[in-house]
């Protein structure tokens, strides 16, 4: 999808864990790992578009991570949201930034249907020990989530 703003967009990010192990995709343009994820889009919300990322991107179905101490709440009209596990901002560009909310999910499959539109170098399921060491170049904060979504998911 193309910016909706010139200076700032908002994204959702999903680091999903399947048992024991984490996703990363090698984007296309940035040639560095990062978690599936991309803007969201005018008419649908940070969770939803987590969710349709995920499909879109991989072709995984996921369950997005709610911790039992923030469990959404349904009043009249009002829709809770699942919170993200964290918030950053960075920048994209020197006149262009994203406010990423970074969710945690979980999937009962590890097969994945790579998108035709989606351009992906490269996209594994990495253990908690290859993240570690991390011979490939995965980012400092990439390697901070992935490891939390392990420690908060991976089944013991």
């Amino acid at each position: 999808m193309p910016h909706i703003h010139d200076k700032i967009d908002f994204c959702s990010e999903t680091f999903i864990v399947y048992k024991d192990t984490v996703l990363l995709r090698k984007h296309d343009k940035l040639k560095i790992w990062l978690s599936v994820g991309g803007h969201i889009e005018l008419d649908e919300d940070p969770n939803q578009a987590a969710i349709r990322e995920v499909k879109e991107e991989v072709g995984l179905d996921v369950i997005l991570f709610c911790d039992k101490n923030k469990q959404p709440m349904f009043k009249e009209n009002n829709k809770s949201l699942i919170p993200p596990q964290y918030l950053n901002r960075h920048s994209i560009s020197e006149k262009h930034e994203h406010i990423a909310f970074v969710y945690f999910a979980t999937t009962k499959i590890n097969t994945l249907t790579l998108s035709d539109t989606e351009i992906t170098d490269d996209c594994r399921w990495f253990t908690k020990q290859e993240i570690i060491k991390n011979d490939c170049g995965i980012p400092g904060d990439v390697q901070f989530y992935a490891l939390k979504a392990l420690e908060t998911l991976s089944e013991k």
